[in-house]
């Protein structure tokens, strides 16, 4: 599909999510405890989902391949290889908001 209003429900019946390194999409799969593939668009300039995806790939949450290396990663990948990704904790960043500004 080209577009959808919301992709939770996908999200929530999936097995393997498949994606661009949009923040917004690898970290709404990742948050749901799905395993996810992030495919890499080379020919951006600037291009900030590379450096996104490299970094979730290091610390072990991702698996990262290109469009040419897609079928080879999916025939290949350990999925029990990835770690859970960690909750996020926006509790400490209101704190540390608060003490910037002079709330504490």
């Amino acid at each position: 599909f080209r577009f959808k209003d919301s992709l939770a429900e996908d999200l929530r019946s999936a097995d393997l999510v498949i994606s661009h390194a949009g923040a917004g999409s690898c970290l709404e799969a990742l948050e749901k405890g799905k395993p996810l593939v992030v495919v890499i668009n080379e020919k951006l300039m600037n291009n900030h989902q590379l450096e996104l995806a490299k970094q979730l790939h290091r610390d072990g949450h991702v698996i990262c391949c290109n469009c040419s290396t897609l079928v080879e990663t999916l025939q290949s990948m350990d999925l029990t290889a990835l770690k859970p990704f960690p909750p996020g904790q926006p509790e400490k960043f209101a704190l540390f908001l608060d003490k910037v500004v002079g709330f504490q």
